[in-house]
């Protein structure tokens, strides 16, 4: 049930109204560097930022194109030869996609990608974007691909127009230095796009040409055999990225407005805008950060806002076409510039030095392989990565907590019965999770460290929440090695959960006791113990009776 909240309505207008204006040049120009077109730019916007906002879950949020967005549908272009029909379907699919990774609630695991990861993610599409502009602030077209733009440059770099030069980098100092006092009035974006289009007038720069106008026409989704693959793989990749893009915006959302978003809501929310996008012929979006801050910062909180964002760019295709028709593709090129150097990083790279130097580099490594690979295969390597970084950090710390074998205990009664049986029992106790990580060393380390003349071995799990099947084999190995010692093991504290695990694969051994605590752990082994130099004495009583 969708329920609009107007206890706020002139603030959201307010927002709205500004969010829009903010929207429109960026609209533009990612249509634009998406090969589509500057209108399929403003069709996305409308599309995904009204829908999104209705049925989202994150109230504040502006949702638009954005530049991950963009840079795969720019390289889809380019792989299909400019076929809009089959970019068109595979943002449908997208979109598809994101409304069942909602329904099935996957918006909870999106935000378990580390910083590292996103950092690097997001710089690395930062300069894919101000690579793709070098070569049209040059007055050049480069082939499409970060690698095309890249090796283009000598050639754009020995024949500049510098007309376009002039005017791309001067659009790009107004959209950077433009005094926040004025864009209070007048965004820096919207003025360094009317600046730049005024100037233009005198100068011979290409510019957007025929804008059609008036509402969109219906898109349907085409399938063609020999590119089902292609434009599959191309939609679940533009799924992704607008959720981690979109998510990520609704924390920064929440962190204003002190809320707390449904991410599951909103990757439907989401995927209802992207599919609407599809069919009306406009690009994929996801929740835009800048446009998000601005409708909160102009008092926009609710869904209301984002509505109005959307039908105010409508009322600019209905009636501005003509007057957009005149915009340079080199003004659009610095202001995508300057939207790539706010996507970078900055105030992580600035400090990351300071911090372990294995999330600098995991950064760097999503970092490259964004630019020079592809955007899911630098997600996922950088998950992986992270992933087992910390499966190591968790192990190492499990090791160290098994090598500390207690002299004393905490518990007085415990440790009295520790201090009776002095040199006769090793206790082995277990801290947090037992994983595959800490598996394969686990039997080292407890042979390592058991005292030579234990008769009695304790592995204490009173501390262990959980264990895996292969923390659950080391521990079969640990008990294998003891009963080929002559030792008794006994096994101590475990709970249901990691109980259900070592019987499942019998890691228990027959004649192993399974006790609830260390405390009557213990006296199991002073038992055992007593009943050992009991039959020791016995047998060495018979040994001098005999001679």
């Amino acid at each position: 049930m969708i329920k609009l909240n107007f206890s706020n309505l002139r603030g959201d207008i307010t927002g709205g109204l500004t969010a829009g204006i903010v929207a429109l040049p960026l609209a533009l120009a990612l249509g634009v560097a998406s090969g589509l077109g500057p209108m399929a730019g403003l069709y996305g916007a409308i599309a995904v930022g009204f829908f999104a906002a209705l049925f989202g879950g994150t109230p504040a949020q502006i949702s638009g194109p954005t530049g991950p967005m963009v840079v795969v549908l720019a390289g889809l272009f380019a792989t299909l030869s400019g076929d809009a029909s089959l970019i068109f379907t595979a943002v449908i699919l997208a979109g598809v996609f994101q409304i069942v990774f909602g329904v099935l609630g996957v918006g909870q695991y999106i935000r378990l990608v580390p910083y590292p990861v996103i950092s690097g993610f997001m710089t690395g599409i930062g300069a894919i974007i101000i690579i793709l502009q070098l070569g049209r602030l040059l007055g050049h077209e480069p082939p499409g691909g970060t690698l095309g733009a890249l090796s283009y440059l000598p050639t754009a770099l020995a024949d500049i127009n510098f007309s376009t030069l002039l005017l791309g980098v001067g659009t790009l100092i107004v959209a950077l230095k433009w005094p926040p006092a004025l864009g209070k009035y007048v965004p820096g974006a919207l003025a360094a796009l009317i600046i730049g289009t005024l100037v233009s007038l005198f100068l011979p720069v290409p510019i957007l040409g025929d804008i059609p106008s008036g509402l969109p026409s219906l898109h349907l989704p085409v399938f063609e055999t020999s590119t089902l693959l292609l434009v599959l793989e191309a939609a679940f990749i533009l799924a992704v990225l607008g959720a981690i893009d979109s998510l990520l915006t609704s924390l920064v959302a929440d962190n204003m407005t002190r809320s707390r978003h449904d991410s599951n809501k909103e990757l439907i929310g989401q995927g209802i805008g992207n599919t609407v996008a599809g069919f009306i012929g406009g690009i994929a979006g996801a929740g835009a950060t800048m446009r998000t801050v601005v409708n909160i910062r102009s008092g926009g909180k609710d869904r209301i806002s984002g509505m109005v964002h959307a039908l105010v760019l409508l009322a600019i295709v209905l009636g501005l076409s003509p007057l957009a028709a005149q915009i340079p593709h080199a003004v659009l090129a610095g202001i995508l510039v300057k939207v790539g150097l706010d996507i970078i990083d900055w105030s992580y790279i600035k400090r990351a030095h300071k911090g372990p130097r294995w999330d600098l580099l995991l950064m760097l490594t999503v970092l490259l392989l964004t630019v020079f690979v592809d955007l899911i295969t630098a997600v996922g390597v950088g998950v992986v990565f992270a992933a087992l970084a910390y499966v190591k950090q968790i192990a190492t710390i499990q090791l160290e907590e098994l090598k500390k074998i207690p002299d004393t205990l905490n518990d007085p009664k415990e440790n009295a019965l520790l201090e009776s049986l002095r040199g006769s029992v090793s206790i082995f106790s277990f801290g947090g999770p037992l994983s595959f990580g800490a598996a394969a060393d686990v039997g080292h380390h407890v042979r390592e460290k058991v005292k030579p003349g234990s008769k009695v071995m304790i592995l204490d799990f009173s501390r262990v929440p959980v264990m895996d099947v292969s923390a659950a084999m080391a521990v079969e190995t640990v008990a294998s090695d003891a009963i080929a010692a002559g030792r008794q093991l006994v096994i101590c504290g475990a709970n249901d959960e990691v109980n259900k695990v070592l019987e499942g694969i019998n890691a228990h051994h027959p004649g192993i006791p399974n006790i609830g605590n260390l405390h009557d752990a213990l006296i199991y082994a002073q038992n055992h113990v007593s009943k050992l130099e009991k039959k020791s004495a016995s047998g060495s009583f018979e040994a001098v009776t005999q001679s």
